[in-house]
């Protein structure tokens, strides 16, 4: 016992870190014709869900618009338990640290303006990648 002694401590710090990946998903959008209205996205998950003990250490995002932005336009990413107001298209946050790695994630999409949109707003793609630890 004490000849693999020596062995055990050398590999003690590798089975200590923890292990870390990544999932992807994308999803079709949402289209709004009306203003003061919210729509969601499809859920997206992992199709290949982490380890139970896994967690986000970051998330990127990327939504896509058929057209330019309506006046108004506020999206947000959001799990089940919260949500993250989005500045831009496309970025990176670490709002969603240490929440379980195989949550789903859904855009929101909400036009702040009354009566129809002309043209409406058609989000037509949604994507996430999770990092995770």
């Amino acid at each position: 016992m004490k000849a693999f002694l020596p062995l055990l401590v050398l590999f003690a710090p590798l089975a200590a870190q923890a292990v870390s990946g990544s999932w992807a998903a994308d999803a079709s959008g949402v289209t709004l014709e009306t203003g003061s209205v919210r729509d969601v996205s499809p859920s997206l998950r992992p199709a290949n869900p982490p380890a139970a003990d896994a967690r986000v250490t970051s998330v990127s995002w990327r939504y896509q618009l058929l057209a330019g932005a309506p006046a108004g336009l506020e999206v947000q990413l959001c799990t089940s338990s919260r949500c993250l107001p989005l500045g831009a298209g496309s970025g990176r946050s670490e709002a969603f640290n240490g929440i379980p790695a195989d949550s789903e994630f859904r855009f929101i999409y909400y036009v702040k303006s009354r009566g129809a949109l002309n043209p409406p707003l058609r989000a037509i793609s949604n994507q996430v990648i999770v990092n995770y630890e």
